[in-house]
């Protein structure tokens, strides 16, 4: 199969545990796209946070994409364009405030450049600043202090309760919002009807790219539905086990160049 698209998480996937793209990965993903493959970046990762990433792929010279939002808002990386977007219904987050606050978690969401949140100090807001790079403002009204429209909110907390109230926000939310992690201590509330899989699907039939001729990398939860849905679903070894076993593939992890090996396995030409 000659693949013409390759779809990449960035957090566990495309970057390595320090959040940086490794040289080896960097000339595997430039060789791919010299070979003529669209190269696209899937995250539930704001905008602002995937762009510098993109940059440095050089994606605007080589007919890349974007993903944010887990899909909430697609970006065609050469004009800048947004192709589609889907907002967050904003009569929902009050409950979703409610429901953070209840349970000793903090909520937050992206303003601008920069990210509103209930604790600024908190640690997971902190580490969704370091992941993002942007700076955090301390929403002491939350509901009252945010403008919209916003594209998703994320609650975060310890991995366990967290856990808890995934499965009871999904019950009271079913038909009205979609809510997952993406990670054991991130809880994504999203439009109705947003996932990867979708927003890809919505992305390759602009293109005339089949799912067949796409692979998807990743290493979360939020991850599943592109590598249930790509030609090559490809799990990271350092996905969890339960992920690994919906893959196609699986390749080495985010510490040993395991979105390079997939290129060289499976896109570029072979001596």
């Amino acid at each position: 199969m000659k693949y013409k698209m390759i779809v990449l998480d960035l957090d566990g996937t495309l970057t390595n545990n320090k959040k940086i793209i490794t040289p080896h990965t960097l000339q595997a993903l430039m060789l791919a796209q010299a070979a003529g493959v669209h190269v696209v970046l899937a995250s539930g990762r704001p905008t602002y946070g995937i762009v510098p990433l993109a940059e440095e792929l050089k994606l605007k010279e080589n007919n890349g994409y974007i993903l944010a939002f887990n899909g909430g808002k697609i970006i065609d990386c050469t004009n800048n364009k947004v192709l589609f977007e889907q907002k967050l219904d904003e009569q929902l987050v009050p409950l979703l405030y409610q429901e953070a606050r209840k349970a000793n978690m903090e909520i937050l969401t992206y303003q601008g450049e920069g990210i509103a949140a209930t604790n600024k100090d908190d640690k997971y807001v902190q580490h969704e600043a370091f992941i993002n790079k942007m700076p955090v403002m301390q929403y002491d009204d939350f509901l009252h202090q945010l403008v919209y429209p916003i594209n998703k909110c994320l609650i975060v907390g310890d991995p366990t309760p967290l856990h808890e109230l995934e499965l009871r926000l999904s019950k009271e939310l079913e038909g009205r919002m979609d809510v997952y992690r993406s990670a054991d201590f991130f809880l994504e509330c999203v439009p109705l009807g947003i996932d990867k899989a979708r927003s890809l699907d919505r992305l390759i039939s602009s293109l005339g790219i089949s799912r067949e001729e796409v692979i998807a990398c990743g290493d979360g939860y939020n991850d599943l539905s592109m590598i249930r849905f790509a030609g090559l679903g490809v799990a990271m070894a350092n996905a969890a086990e339960d992920i690994q076993k919906e893959a196609d593939f699986v390749t080495l992890s985010n510490e040993e160049d395991g979105v390079a090996h997939v290129i060289e396995r499976f896109i570029l030409p072979t001596e």
